[in-house]
């Protein structure tokens, strides 16, 4: 194979004219360069748009099993060296079994470990990374040696050593996924030296000369599996199989019991991924029979993920649907449903969706009156439907009909579907049908009214999902806001790193509700959270966690509203918004901060982190009411027991920090404003919660509690003046450093001060002395 490897070019520090040594088990791509003093171990795998040039800073190495991916950098400069495995000095050197990701840029002197992975765009200059390390993407590590078996986040920037040693170790997962990554990358050096091996992909060629049609299955084996036969399947049934498999169509199956029968509540069965028709026949009849005495349907799904001839093949009086014979369309442009009503006759239409008929269908074999409403966009909000021509018929196709007319009279208007108990006297079902879009809507927007209860009550029904959780989707649909969902570990929970699973794509809610299970299913032992996009304004409208990794699908008390407009579950407050979790001082705090048009946050950190002072902001919230704003810091508090949580005021004018209060400490208890720092004396601030050892006539009993928590803490203590004058410029100056060996002598000096400068402002400062930075700035004394 030819390797576009070169010698170095003759420089003014090395004339050596040095050339790649490659192993033969090797596989360097021929749009990928290799140049000077390059050794590259057994089975490394060098893939297109590499750079490894060794033509200042040399040599390198690059071991056995490891990946250099598309798009990666290797260069070096001339000066600086680090020390190989093999005691030898080199420019870069790259263990065995790592992974060099996608546009990752590795600047010599550097050294990277064997099994280590360097994840997206990271760049690696002048450092040394241990044996064992996860680099994730866009991170920066430079001029320090990261200990092994360390991970680093992504965008993380690690320039000093204090930084290194601070990271926190390897998990297992990561190794696992690490270790995926070096088997996938070999079984691609495998097949890529095979394909330029004549010998070697020449009878893959001859095996693949059967043409493929779709989902993995030749024509040879749908020949075979012409003679195919199920003793519980009919004909028919088997014909539609194998038509769908021809067509490429993905196969999908659903059942329901008798009862939701009427309200059109199906469940999916499992998956079915065949690779030949014996084995979509297989999978059916397992279907089948676990679901005896049930309605059973089948049907197929095309590339647009809309579904095609659906089809009933059992009902619960007669096991098995009798075989008749199938037709198969003319052509895979239909988009429309055709729908078998069970005696092998079928109803169509193409403004009429197949779901719609088959409510119809329904409604018709109840003996329910049909209705139709109408109503355009202004008044759809108000509820303010109006009747179509009432339905007289009582055949399915006239019934059609009449729709079609209604839905053709008020195109851009909603239209839905009403199916009445006549003896009873009320409604039984009302489906909207049609969109001021033009979209012919399915039952996602269906109510269905029970016997037993006049209320609405939901159709589509989820084993996994809250009550509150459909009603949310629901909602969101009804709305018109586009829905996804995200999933995060409990390691990356801490940091809010979550990773997006990309947008539903429903037309019902019914397929809502069976995507969002799927998701669920997919990652068991993880936090997934449901997201409302508001697609007009780009923005979103809801988040709210509905597992957690226990296994525990969540409700909405993990929930946060970004605009009062976003589907909420029932208030948990009271008109007086009033809190079981916070303290009435924090109450205090939230609402005069509401008052005052200061813009709230929430900050969290766990104990270790807490001592270095890396809190992890959540974001701010968005509230428009105390009651709101209450609700949102309690959800906050009950994502991160353990940890510690602090409630941020922001001026959003001068855009400074007016308010730093810890709100809750990891043994769970709800703290009180003990933690307060206070930017600005206009800050919110409540009374104190203990009473004073040591009083004053002077002081206020709020600034006799900072001074006596600053002596507490090791923080040092100092006064500030100004006058009224330089007070507009900030012009502060210092009367030093208080020595005060108890709170009464600090209390005393302070007082002093105050005497020394009245008609001046005067602040108290606390200062951490370890971290040589202030802690608290509180004015004490105005002119």
């Amino acid at each position: 194979m030819a390797v576009r490897s070169t010698a170095a070019p003759p420089t003014p520090w090395s004339r050596n004219l040095a050339e790649p040594k490659i192993h033969e088990t090797a596989f360097v791509h021929s749009f990928s360069n290799v140049i000077g003093d390059v050794r590259l171990g057994a089975n490394v795998i060098v893939a297109p748009g590499t750079t490894i040039r060794a033509d200042e800073g040399t040599p390198f190495y690059i071991g056995e099993n490891t990946n250099i991916q598309d798009g990666v950098v290797i260069h070096g400069l001339e000066e600086g060296r680090v020390i190989g495995d093999d005691q030898n000095k080199y420019s870069v050197w790259v263990g065995k079994n790592a992974c060099i990701t996608h546009m990752a840029l590795i600047h010599g002197p550097a050294y990277v470990g064997d099994n280590s992975f360097i994840g997206f765009r990271s760049t690696v200059f002048n450092a040394r990374v241990g044996a064992g390390c996860i680099v994730m993407m866009h991170a920066l590590i430079q001029d320090v040696e990261i200990p092994p078996g360390k991970y680093i986040p992504s965008g993380a920037i690690i320039t000093n050593q204090q930084q290194a040693d601070r990271l926190p170790d390897v998990q297992d997962q990561d190794k696992e996924f690490a270790h995926h990554v070096v088997g996938i990358n070999q079984a691609l050096r495998a097949g890529y030296l095979c394909a330029a091996d004549s010998k070697c992909i020449a009878p893959i060629r001859d095996e693949n000369a059967k043409s493929y049609i779709g989902n993995g299955i030749t024509v040879l084996e749908l020949e075979r599996s012409s003679e195919v036969s199920s003793n519980s399947l009919g004909a028919e049934t088997i014909e539609q199989l194998r038509y769908l498999l021809e067509q490429g169509y993905k196969i999908g199956t659903e059942h329901v019991d008798q009862r939701r029968f009427r309200t059109g509540s199906w469940t999916s069965c499992q998956p079915i991924e065949p690779r030949s028709l014996g084995e979509a026949i297989a999978a059916l009849e397992s279907c089948v029979r676990d679901h005896s005495g049930e309605y059973v349907r089948l049907f197929g799904i095309d590339k647009g993920r809309r579904r095609v001839l659906e089809n009933i093949i059992q009902r619960p009086d007669s096991d098995v649907k009798p075989a008749t014979s199938f037709k198969a369309p003319a052509s895979r442009g239909n988009s429309s449903y055709s729908r078998s009503n069970g005696n092998g006759n079928s109803s169509s239409s193409g403004k009429v969706n197949g779901e719609t008929v088959e409510q119809i269908r329904q409604l018709l074999a109840g003996g329910y009156k049909i209705g139709m409403e109408h109503v355009d966009e202004r008044r759809f909000r108000t509820g303010s439907w109006t009747s179509c021509k009432p339905i007289e018929a009582t055949s399915i196709n006239q019934v059609i009909s009449a729709l079609e007319e209604c839905i053709e009279s008020h195109q851009g208007e909603y239209v839905r579907l009403i199916g009445i108990d006549t003896k009873a006297k009320r409604r039984v079902l009302e489906s909207i049908i049609q969109r001021p879009n033009g979209q012919v809507a399915s039952s996602g927007s269906q109510k269905s009214f029970s016997t037993s209860t006049p209320s609405a009550t939901a159709t589509t029904t989820s084993t996994r999902l809250s009550t509150e959780v459909v009603e949310q989707l629901r909602q969101l649909l009804g709305s018109g806001y586009k829905i996804s969902i995200e999933h995060v570990d409990e390691r990356r929970f801490r940091t809010g790193s979550w990773t997006s699973t990309g947008q539903i794509q429903a037309s019902s809610e019914r397929e809502a509700i069976a995507a969002v299970e799927r998701q669920l299913g997919e990652y068991p032992g993880e936090y997934v959270r449901l997201i409302g996009i508001d697609p007009k304004a780009k923005r979103r409208v809801l988040e709210t966690i509905i597992q957690r990794p226990n296994g525990q699908v969540a409700s909405s008390g993990s929930q946060k509203s970004f605009t009062s407009s976003a589907p909420s579950a029932t208030a948990t407050a009271t008109a007086t918004a009033t809190s079981t979790r916070l303290s009435t001082e924090v109450v205090n705090q939230l609402r005069q901060l509401l008052a005052g048009g200061s813009k709230i946050s929430i900050e969290h950190v766990d104990q270790r982190r807490f001592r270095t002072g890396s809190w992890t902001s959540t974001g701010q919230i968005q509230a428009s009411s105390e009651r709101e704003a209450i609700a949102a810091v309690e959800r906050q508090l009950g994502e991160y027991p353990g940890e510690y949580v602090r409630l941020i005021g922001i001026d959003p004018k001068a855009k400074r920090r007016v308010l730093e209060t810890i709100i809750q400490r990891p043994n769970g208890q709800v703290a009180s404003s003990g933690s307060q720092k206070s930017f600005t004396s206009s800050a919110p601030s409540a009374t104190a919660t203990a009473t004073a050892t040591a009083t004053s006539t002077r002081l206020s009993t709020e600034v006799v509690n900072q001074l006596r928590q600053l002596l507490a803490g090791g923080s040092k203590i100092s006064i500030e003046h100004v006058d009224q004058r330089r007070f507009r410029t900030g012009s502060w100056t210092s009367t030093g450093q208080i020595q005060a060996s108890s709170e009464r002598e600090a209390i005393a000096s302070v007082e002093r001060h105050l005497g020394e400068y009245p008609g001046e402002y005067v602040r108290l400062i606390g200062i951490d002395p370890k971290a040589k930075r202030r802690v608290l700035e509180t004015i004490i004394q105005r002119p």
